[in-house]
């Protein structure tokens, strides 16, 4: 579970990092310009820290996002203004909840004192994400349904 959470982290930062640059340019909201830029330094740290983890367990993680995360980041390329805005926020809302669940299920059973430190930190950022993202506004209920649909019952 520690190496699967070690790549999740590098996973989530080498999408969400380019994602927070293009609200950058193709946002029309200040809110999401604001989002983007904590995306940016939250993920910033969190890599840094994944990085020297992978390094110090002798657990190597991918340079890539999946295919599926950089299908989200060549969606927010092509879009632009209010259109980019929702998007943006549907996409790291919904990733960003379904994330949740297992930074707390790591943070809780590891015996890794790295990865509970990362687990602690992805959870505060991950947070901090989340806060941003609602505070645009922008988050709609299909967006939280579709997180509670991953929750187990």
């Amino acid at each position: 579970m520690d190496k699967t959470f070690l790549t999740k982290v590098r996973q989530a930062g080498l999408w969400e990092m380019p994602a927070g640059r293009l609200a950058q340019t193709h946002a029309s909201s200040e809110a999401i310009k604001r989002a983007g830029m904590h995306l940016l330094e939250g993920h910033s740290k969190l890599d840094q820290l994944a990085r020297e983890d992978s390094e110090a367990l002798n657990a190597p993680i991918p340079d890539e996002a999946t295919a599926e995360q950089q299908g989200w980041v060549g969606q927010l390329k092509k879009a632009r203004g209010r259109a980019f805005d929702q998007l943006f926020v549907d996409l790291l809302r919904a990733s960003h909840g379904k994330i949740f669940i297992t930074i707390g299920e790591v943070r809780a059973s590891t015996k890794n004192t790295l990865i509970r430190r990362l687990a602690t930190q992805t959870n505060n950022t991950v947070q901090d994400h989340m806060d941003v993202l609602e505070d645009t506004g922008l988050v709609t209920d299909a967006t939280l349904d579709d997180v509670a649909a991953t929750i187990p019952k």
